[in-house]
């Protein structure tokens, strides 16, 4: 049964930030916050599991580079220097996380072969010429079933991208709920509120909950299926190239696999429709005939929200509020560079280095992602 919070008057003893929304990016910057020692409280509708979350329906690759055929070059950037943080903050929470770097395998089968060239372009074109420096390696004949035993001999050429990783999300979201809790962020989970907490600042993380504040986001639905695979013993993510239904399969510890491909325009919560489960399972029978006897766990659905450009924003009010938000599909890649971009924020605004529009324009200068940084009230920055 959810709490309702409503507002109260200014109180001695406030924190100095309430985060509002504790999906992935809210746990993060809440646990970055009170690690630096300031005071803080965090407001979540749902669990702490966090299974109302996109967060909880999602893949969790860590790939800039697979991800620019799609991904602009802010975002590979992103996502390669989140890839070299989430060790770290891995290794500060107190449970145990799955975190692995083996690389992606990119497949097409021979009658979508025209796919390879144009992915190889996107992936030029969009990603750090950094990245490709022994991070892209052309597979053929045996070389494939080489780097991907249990795929055999089922596709004659692919790309292996060997610095690219993926974790598992739950894992994550239960971890950071424990490292909440251990450092003292005052926890209300199960929470819905009226009106915004009062703290010294607001960082309001809330997703598709935020559109109140930001009409402009939107949800990108997206679909997944897990299931239970032994036998398969695929080492790392695998990607499909196809023309209709490019596909992922990423698979996790005890041989559970994640497989999703779905990107649906819209808001649409529903239960994942008959035609996008058998194009998930029969693509990803087509990876390997195992996935015949595989046993479906679950087939999930979720919203990510997403701004217009497709980048992530961080934005100041002016006054005591920061909105954090528009991860879109890239999550779990990029949250850590948000998350503590977000948090550098939040410091300089609670420490008075930025008071107004003017001194925040000249900190957002010298900030890494300048890019994710507006303010409301500040002249636009061309």
């Amino acid at each position: 049964m959810n709490t309702v919070v409503r507002s109260n008057p200014l109180v001695p003893g406030q924190p100095d930030f309430a985060v509002v929304g504790g999906g992935l990016c809210g746990r993060l910057i809440a646990w970055l916050l009170a690690g630096e020692g300031h005071r803080v409280a965090l407001y979540e509708r749902g669990d702490a599991a966090g299974t109302q979350s996109a967060a909880w329906v999602a893949a969790a690759m860590l790939a800039p580079l697979a991800e620019a055929a799609s991904a602009e070059l802010l975002i590979t950037e992103l996502g390669a220097a989140s890839l070299e943080r989430w060790p770290q903050l891995i290794a500060k929470l107190p449970l145990p996380v799955f975190f692995q770097r083996n690389g992606t395998l990119v497949v097409w089968h021979a009658g979508d072969r025209a796919e390879a060239p144009l992915f190889e372009r996107r992936l030029r074109a969009n990603a750090p010429p950094a990245l490709f420096r022994d991070g892209f390696v052309k597979l053929s004949g045996e070389q494939v079933a080489v780097a991907e035993p249990s795929l055999g001999t089922r596709f004659p050429q692919g790309w292996l991208l060997p610095n690219e990783g993926q974790l598992d999300n739950r894992q994550v979201l239960t971890a950071l709920a424990a490292g909440l809790a251990e450092r003292n962020v005052d926890l209300h989970w199960n929470t819905t509120i009226d009106a915004m907490p009062e703290a010294r600042f607001v960082i309001d993380c809330r997703g598709l909950g935020g559109k109140p504040s930001w009409p402009a986001l939107r949800g990108i639905r997206g679909e997944v299926a897990r299931v239970h695979a032994p036998g398969i013993g695929l080492t790392r993510p695998v990607r499909l190239l196809h023309p209709r239904y490019p596909l992922y399969i990423a698979p996790k510890e005890n041989d559970l696999y994640v497989i999703g491909a779905t990107e649906v325009e819209g808001e649409d919560m529903s239960p994942v429709t008959v035609r996008s489960a058998l194009e998930l399972l029969s693509a990803a029978f087509a990876v390997h005939p195992g996935f015949g006897e595989a046993r479906i766990l679950e087939l999930n659905s979720q919203c990510r929200p997403t701004l217009p450009d497709h980048r992530p924003a961080i934005v100041w009010d002016g006054a005591r509020t920061l909105r954090v938000n528009g991860l879109y599909r890239h999550g779990y890649m990029i949250a850590p560079e948000v998350a503590e971009t977000a948090r550098e924020l939040a410091e300089a605004l609670i420490g008075g280095a930025i008071s107004n529009p003017d001194s925040f324009d000249d900190w957002r200068q010298n900030a890494r992602w300048s890019a994710l940084l507006r303010c409301e009230h500040a002249a636009p920055v061309l």
